[in-house]
């Protein structure tokens, strides 16, 4: 069993704080929604546990099973096992989806023996279509094909902890579900089950993937967790309920950091 933990978070981008102080520990097998107002810091806090560049930690640590996250650079972020699913994934021209998957696998030690028919099982799982295994990673994909293309990588890589960002982001109601039952079935494995972040703003994405806590998130801060409850209550009554609307008014202007064109390779390499 793993554990997570985020400790006093605080962050800024382009100069501005934006991350004021979090704390969240997470389990395997837990599932944690962090819901929010735009411009509230929930993608920037999925940027900075991943290591993005352009974001500066000005306090706070997250810790990994007694791994100090922060000292990583992404891609070690991820071979210790944490992975983000992103809100706009990333076309990758001339790297094969088998291949890239291949290489992940190996670099955290790991076999690829069977892995052409874990990628066939796993897509049909999700309803990918198989001859996307074998094609350019998300080039040419739609929106929701794209997202069901990163539950797969999710599902053959098997981390830790997984970040949701916005998984339910362009998707209609067949692949929501395809790809909400397929992590929820990750969290539940018995053997390496999956700890699971998901910043999502709308509670459909919840009635398929089951919270463990549900917390708020306003202006940087955790203003309030609960259990699934709280997501029904944020549903019927807003954020008003949970902060005050001069809390609210100026969480539009969050800056995102380097900004990048959805699903080009700035995403990655933006400084």
């Amino acid at each position: 069993m793993s554990t997570l933990t985020i400790s006093g978070l605080s962050a800024t981008v382009a100069g501005k704080q934006i991350l004021n102080g979090i704390d969240l520990t997470v389990s395997s097998g837990e599932v944690h929604a962090i819901m929010g107002p735009n411009g509230a810091g929930k993608s920037t806090l999925s940027a900075v546990l991943m290591g993005k560049p352009g974001y500066e930690v000005t306090g706070g640590s997250v810790d990994l099973d007694g791994t100090d996250v922060l000292s990583l650079p992404a891609w070690r972020r991820a071979a210790a096992g944490l992975h983000l699913v992103m809100q706009y994934p990333t076309e990758v021209p001339g790297v094969m989806l088998d291949d890239m998957l291949g290489e992940a696998l190996t670099t955290r030690g790991r076999t690829t023996d069977g892995l052409r028919d874990a990628l066939a099982a796993e897509a049909a799982k999700i309803g990918f279509e198989e001859r996307f295994l074998h094609r350019p990673l998300n080039v040419d994909l739609s929106g929701g094909e794209k997202k069901r293309n990163e539950t797969l990588q999710l599902a053959v890589l098997r981390p830790r902890f997984a970040i949701l960002d916005e998984l339910d982001s362009g998707l209609d109601i067949d692949a929501l579900r395809d790809c909400s039952r397929r992590v929820e079935e990750m969290s539940n494995d018995a053997e390496s089950p999956l700890g699971v972040i998901a910043i999502t703003h709308y509670n459909r994405l919840l009635e398929e993937l089951k919270p463990d806590h549900v917390h708020i998130l306003v202006k940087g801060r955790i203003v309030e967790s609960g259990g699934p409850e709280l997501a029904e209550v944020l549903e019927r009554d807003g954020y008003a309920a949970f902060a005050p609307e001069a809390d609210l008014a100026d969480d539009a202007d969050e800056p995102a950091g380097p900004r990048a064109q959805p699903g080009s390779l700035d995403d990655l390499f933006s400084m």
